[in-house]
């Protein structure tokens, strides 16, 4: 049973769905949507309960011949990273959906695009053969510009042209040295590249076009990844995406979509272009503490709720960079051990799972003040919001203890196993990325404190419901897992840490 087409296709059945049923009453239309965004869960639990985490490679692999001139195949397959991903978007994409329930405008057209999208980011995780892994990662732009641009904020036009053009121009790039891949090599299929990479093929045959031409290739497959992370200084679109954007939209953006990069990042620049990445790392390494620090200090100086999520997401993911960096720098070292590689990367893969869970949660807590404010969303337009609502001070108050890394709390094993990692490996930048976690700590304890504490001022000095109804059944799963995932971290790292332990045994250590 091709397992995998069907996780991929499940919500473009439902957008297509959605898409004839032109008459649908808007209930039917969110419920359609709904039903559809969870079947990659549904369908992801199926897989887990199949999944062997410790068979080595591939599993539930679907290949078949496609366009035989070019070598190009279908070919989907999944490993415990591919999995955890899966499952993050099976759960965040549901509770975008539901956040943006009401939603004004045609319930109908926005499940269609956000299904499209759902299905384009499954298809990133799942394809293994650059051609099609290439349509998804494109076809993703598609549904985010027409999601931000007709319902977002009052920016909303300027910032999704800016997603599109920064993140289409990185593209550019990218396939241009993918172009070039094939030329030298005849073969997309990462599996094929990845040995031809480690037994020094492919770059013998990418300098015979030239001298330069793998470090060539190799900035153009870079660029591609580094804005869809986004690395720092790539960054500059997210902010003003992620806060113009529709709440429901940001938390898919901010869970899933940013986790596209990284993923590429580990998929392919790492097995494709290990002595490159290596050469690169000292600087990169730098790159990578910008935005933890400066993601970090930039949150700080916000008075927007949403941009402060925002550029705390910019620090977020870049622990994951920092972690994998820091592991292509210090490969090939003296002193270096296999316990702080292997904390390092599977800390990054907690981190990604555990970041897409509590800033979603935190996303949707903004959107949760903005409705009840009219649209008012600013660091000083609340006070006292914990004696008004109480159930939801205490849900957010743990979405944001967990991004800030409280023990006991999903956030604190990632950031805690990144640490210790980097520590082992280049404890100089460890020591600087200690400086994002206090700037993050600041930040959002002067956030709970200004507008959970205090007198009820502002928008919560009158009127001010708790959350209820489908507020409740969005936030409390999020919180749980949080919780959960705290106290039982194995739960996720049994998916990869076998993953985690064939990469370390690759790794050139002394």
């Amino acid at each position: 049973m091709p397992l995998l087409s069907f996780i991929v296709f499940a919500p473009w059945v439902g957008a297509g769905l959605l898409a004839v049923l032109r008459g649908a009453k808007p209930a039917v239309a969110r419920g359609i949507a709904l039903a559809f965004s969870l079947s990659t869960l549904v369908l992801g639990l199926v897989v887990l309960a199949g999944f062997n985490p410790a068979a080595p490679g591939f599993q539930f692999q679907e290949s078949a011949a496609w366009i035989t001139s070019l070598n190009v195949h279908y070919h989907l397959g999944l490993d415990g990273l591919s999995l955890l991903l899966v499952l993050l978007t099976g759960i965040v994409g549901p509770a975008g959906l539901l956040a943006a329930w009401k939603q004004p405008g045609s319930p109908r057209a926005f499940g269609i695009l956000f299904l499209i999208l759902q299905g384009s980011a499954l298809g990133v995780f799942l394809a293994l053969d650059f051609f099609h892994w290439f349509l998804f990662w494109e076809l993703s732009l598609v549904p985010v510009f027409f999601l931000i641009k007709l319902w977002g904020g009052a920016g909303a036009g300027r910032a999704a042209y800016q997603f599109v053009i920064y993140t289409l121009g990185g593209s550019v790039f990218m396939l241009l040295g993918f172009a070039a891949i094939f030329a030298a090599t005849g073969t997309l299929e990462f599996g094929q590249l990845a040995h031809l990479s480690a037994d020094g093929i492919l770059a013998g045959r990418l300098s015979a076009l030239g001298h330069f031409w793998p470090q060539v290739v190799f900035v153009g497959v870079f660029l591609g990844v580094a804005v869809k992370v986004p690395l720092f200084p790539f960054h500059t679109w997210l902010p003003p995406a992620y806060a113009e954007a529709p709440v429901g939209v940001s938390m898919f953006l901010t869970g899933v979509m940013s986790k596209m990069g990284v993923y590429a990042f580990l998929r392919i620049l790492w097995p494709i272009f290990p002595g490159q990445l290596h050469a690169a790392a000292p600087c990169l390494l730098w790159l990578a503490l910008g935005g933890v620090v400066l993601g970090a200090f930039a949150a700080m100086r916000q008075t927007d709720l949403k941009r402060m999520i925002a550029y705390s997401s910019i620090n977020h993911v870049s622990y994951c960079l920092l972690a994998l960096f820091a592991v292509c720098a210090a490969t090939g070292h003296s002193g270096i051990s296999g316990p702080a590689v292997t904390a390092a990367l599977g800390g990054a893969l907690l981190q990604m799972f555990n970041h897409g869970l509590s800033a979603a949660a935190l996303f949707f807590s903004v959107g949760v003040l903005e409705s009840r404010a009219g649209g008012r969303r600013g660091l000083d337009d609340f006070g006292g919001v914990r004696s008004a609502a109480p159930v939801f001070a205490g849900l957010c108050g743990i979405a944001m203890f967990s991004s800030i890394g409280l023990p006991g709390l999903n956030g604190f094993v990632g950031e805690f196993l990144i640490f210790r990692g980097v520590f082992g490996l280049v404890p100089w930048a460890a020591a600087i990325g200690c400086l994002g976690l206090f700037a993050t700590a600041f930040f959002y304890l002067t956030f709970w404190q200004r507008v959970f504490h205090g007198s009820r001022s502002g928008a919560a000095k009158g009127e001010f419901a708790d959350v209820h109804g489908v507020e409740r059944v969005t936030l409390i799963p999020l919180i749980a897992l949080m919780i959960v995932l705290g106290v039982l971290p194995q739960l996720l790292t049994g998916l990869f840490n076998p993953l985690v332990t064939s990469w370390v045994s690759q790794i050139a250590l002394p």
